[in-house]
């Protein structure tokens, strides 16, 4: 059974180009890319700002909880020797022009989908790492950054998809099949997870909202 581009994420097919990626992929891909970057564009902006003029109050400083401020001035903020957005523009560059190659059909091979899922997965953990630290050890949450995580679990589900889904559907088995039908009930366990994480670290101060 041959595949197009134009079919849907059921299955793709690997030509001598690469692979046809189904174009829901492609456009969550892109979309996943550009709110990544606009974040990480953001928070450079925002930290910028602050080092010109240490009074500047971020405006993603909304409350006690929600305060970019509180974390931009950590150390976490710098965990490799200087600001963590600057890794978030580069990494979503590639993802923004991976997404637009993909949707206008051009076939990238699979070990390039392979390695971007790689580094879609390590920015996953150090994503998770930075989600530690800013419940349990900043006590703070940056909007824009929570921008980045809420897009870089799903990305790094698509793009493992992407690279490990069998060539046809005579193939449709093994660990590729097995991420892509539970892709969406992995993405919305991990967005639960959070949410209820979120809701148990800062309870004292939700509560007073109510």
């Amino acid at each position: 059974m041959t595949v197009t581009a134009s079919d849907t994420d059921r299955s793709q097919t690997e030509g001598p180009g690469g692979l046809a990626v189904g174009r829901p992929s492609a456009v969550w891909v892109l979309i996943a890319g550009l709110l990544g970057l606009a974040a990480s564009v953001t928070l450079t902006v925002e930290k910028i700002e602050l080092l010109i003029n240490p009074d500047y109050v971020p405006s993603c400083s909304i409350n006690p909880v929600l305060s970019c401020g509180s974390v931009m001035v950590t150390p976490q903020a710098s965990a490799f020797g200087f600001p963590n957005p600057l890794i978030g523009i580069v990494a979503f560059s590639v993802v923004v022009v991976t997404g637009v190659l993909a949707v206008t059909g051009v076939r990238l091979p699979r070990w390039y989908w392979a390695g971007l899922a790689i580094g879609t997965v390590l920015g996953a953990a150090f994503v998770h790492w930075l989600i530690f630290q800013s419940l349990y050890r900043i006590g703070a949450l940056c909007p824009y950054c929570m921008v980045v995580w809420a897009v870089t679990i799903p990305l790094a589900v698509v793009t493992a998809v992407i690279a490990l889904r069998p060539q046809t559907e005579a193939d449709d088995a093994g660990a590729g099949n097995i991420v892509y039908q539970w892709r969406w009930s992995l993405v919305a366990l991990w967005f639960t997870s959070l949410v209820l994480l979120i809701l148990v670290r800062f309870w004292e101060y939700w509560s007073t909202l109510l």
